[in-house]
């Protein structure tokens, strides 16, 4: 029974949904389809508690999509070897990831910082006064966020928002170390939509079936 894929996912999302509606947790009907991804792709049902979702965040990300303008730039190759490529081709949203670029590694030994922070602030300078509407994915390195955080202060983002349209921030880092710190820094941004996962958990594979999840929706609109 259910060999086929689409069976499979299928009959995957009436299970979780099942089990959701017998533990009484009741997720609103925008962020469900989501918040079902994450849990398909971990089998993890906490995510139905801990995912934080800013206010207006959805919209944005899928009017984002939507502007034939998008670029989703992510931490790690693996994250963006899972998102799904079809669905961005399809909308006209282009993919980045800086880590293993060589002026990254060179940036990050001169500096004595973390390749993923040298990653974020290539793309600040890349897509800094472009037409572009950046989604920045985290699924991995926690010292992203905080680079990023530390940027967008420096850069007084608040009142020259125009200059970087950095239009959401996926959050949800994995690990022991400055992870929780990097995401409540981010969440604690002013006006910045985000989506983020309280605690310790997360990773490249969910960062990349929050990115799907969305790009459905809007491939659905």
């Amino acid at each position: 029974m259910h060999v086929l894929p689409q069976d499979i996912e299928a009959e995957s999302f009436r299970i979780i949904g099942e089990e959701l509606a017998a533990k009484g947790v009741k997720i609103k009907a925008e962020l469900e389809p989501i918040v079902k991804r994450v849990i398909h792709t971990t089998a993890d049902f906490e995510y139905a508690d801990t995912l934080y979702f800013s206010d207006g965040v959805v919209e944005a990300i899928i009017k984002a999509f939507l502007s034939g303008k998008a670029v989703l730039v992510t931490d790690t190759t693996m994250a963006l070897s899972g998102i799904n490529k079809r669905a961005c081709e399809k909308l006209g949203v282009e993919t980045h990831c800086f880590i293993a670029d060589e002026d990254v590694a060179l940036s990050a030994k001169e500096k004595g910082i973390t390749r993923s922070a040298a990653a974020v602030q290539k793309m600040w300078r890349m897509f800094k006064g472009t037409d572009k509407q950046v989604i920045f994915v985290n699924g991995n390195a926690p010292t992203a966020s905080i680079e990023l955080c530390e940027i967008l202060e420096k850069e007084n983002f608040q009142k020259n928002r125009d200059e970087f349209p950095l239009k959401a921030v996926l959050c949800v880092p994995v690990g022991f170390v400055n992870v929780v710190y990097a995401k409540e820094l981010i969440c604690s941004i002013e006006n910045l939509s985000v989506i983020a996962n309280k605690g310790r958990k997360g990773g490249s594979n969910v960062a990349a079936s929050i990115v799907n999840a969305l790009l459905y929706l809007a491939i659905k609109k």
